[in-house]
């Protein structure tokens, strides 16, 4: 079964799965028709303003409330804040891709921090998983109460299958499940990616500015599922994350039994190579802030609580300067990924697809000392840089390291040698 989608980025849909299981000209009608239950679905306060009010109606054969008690669960290697349990490192970090495991592992059980900040109690911060998986999800599924999820693909590709409906992701392309939604991942061989797990305000469009009425991702590219629904009526077990723990719920039916729904909180995906990039044309590398597909403001205007940024196949055209991001020391806190190809500022290698990198606040950074001596002498000639697509989850607060992070054999101990190269090149006038 090939999904179905609907366009637009956070616009007021309206579906069904079965003619006539939506109600018209009201959202809870004393009988729903086929006798489902109504119940909304609120991703923010009641008295948010309209503009960034988020709910959805629901109609389905069972309300949510059915279940047993959730019991805690060992937490595997997923781990939420304070995020304490190593003291965080100054120093630039980087790692190997992690190995697809030989056993049979599906996303939940593959998902593993590698750090984060913040508070998720007061919604504020991020954290940050990568998942390896080779098996699906049958009779489990999974929702998180903590904050949105923001799910890349590195390799192999992916379904989900949510209470709204279900999406197909591979690797190019982006999937985000709002905080609340349950689901349930399907894959079909070996498949590995990132995780970005938004505590604070939803994820948006970024504002365009000088760019002016186009640029960017556009709204109209982004894909919401149609209504789908299983019913089963046999014991599944509902994993949630709640305030960082894992707990486990048992329910007698599955929890992806919506029939028909409307409103403009759901999940939705996005082909990352829809991107409209804008650049120079003239000198100078631009601030990485003009590649962002999403971002997630905070109180403080201009300071994200997160972006996401991406570095995509794009023309290169700039008069007598450095082509490559430069050197950089950052207020901001940098988490980069490689979904495939080469990062431009890190030709010499070490930064391979699937892995993954970390420069916190105020660390040094920028291109390897072989990448930097190539460029320099480079003819400044339009290039089109192919084959490449690199991310960065940027957030305002340093990014803690996990205990897994900081001992697993994919850290890179000897990461610090690749600027070891540059060289002093002074010369006295």
């Amino acid at each position: 079964m090939n999904p179905a989608y609907m366009s637009g980025f956070g616009n007021e849909f309206a579906t069904e799965a079965v003619p006539g299981a939506l109600p018209h000209g009201q959202n809870s009608p004393q009988k729903p028709a086929f006798g489902l239950y109504a119940e909304q679905l609120s991703g923010t306060p009641f008295t948010a303003p309209r503009h960034g009010n988020k709910r959805t109606w629901l109609y389905r054969i069972r309300p949510s409330v059915v279940h047993r008690p959730y019991e805690r669960i060992d937490n595997g290697l997923v781990r939420s804040t304070p995020f304490d349990e190593v003291p965080p490192t100054p120093n630039q970090l980087r790692w190997s891709p992690v190995a697809i495991p030989a056993n049979a592992t599906t996303w939940l059980e593959g998902l593993r921090t590698v750090g984060g900040n913040g508070d998720a109690s007061t919604h504020s911060g991020v954290a940050i998983h990568v998942y390896v998986a080779n098996a699906s999800m049958t009779d489990t599924f999974f929702y998180n109460a903590d904050g949105e999820l923001l799910i890349v693909p590195q390799e192999g590709a992916l379904r989900f299958l949510t209470e709204m409906g279900i999406i197909d992701a591979a690797p190019g392309e982006i999937v985000v499940i709002p905080r609340g939604v349950k689901f349930r991942v399907e894959v079909s061989g070996p498949v590995r990616g990132y995780v970005l797990e938004n505590y604070g305000a939803l994820l948006r469009l970024p504002d365009l500015g000088p760019i002016g009425a186009n640029g960017l991702a556009y709204p109209r590219d982004f894909l919401t599922p149609e209504a789908w629904f299983e019913e089963r009526h046999e014991e599944v077990f509902v994993v949630q994350k709640f305030l960082g723990n894992l707990w486990r719920g048992v329910y007698n039916h599955s929890p992806l039994n919506v029939v028909a729904w409307h409103g403009n909180y759901a999940p939705y995906k996005y082909d990352l190579s829809l991107f409209q990039c804008i650049n120079t044309v003239t000198f100078d590398h631009p601030d990485p802030s003009i590649y962002t597909v999403l971002t997630s403001p905070s109180e403080i205007p201009g300071t994200a609580n997160m972006d996401f940024v991406i570095f995509p196949p794009r023309w290169m055209v700039a008069e007598k300067t450095f082509r490559p991001p430069w050197f950089h020391r950052n207020f901001m806190n940098e988490f980069m990924g490689l979904i495939h190809g080469v990062y431009d500022a890190k030709e010499g290698g070490g930064f391979v697809p699937g892995g993954m990198s970390l420069h916190n606040c105020m660390a040094g950074h920028g291109p390897d000392a072989d990448t930097y001596k190539r460029m320099t002498e480079a003819e400044l000639k339009p290039v089109k840089l192919e084959s490449t697509l690199a991310f960065m989850f940027e957030t305002r607060f340093a990014v803690r390291p996990t205990a897994w992070a900081m001992d697993c054999s994919e850290l890179q101990n000897d990461y610090w040698e690749c600027w070891q190269g540059l060289n002093p090149e002074f010369t006295r006038p």
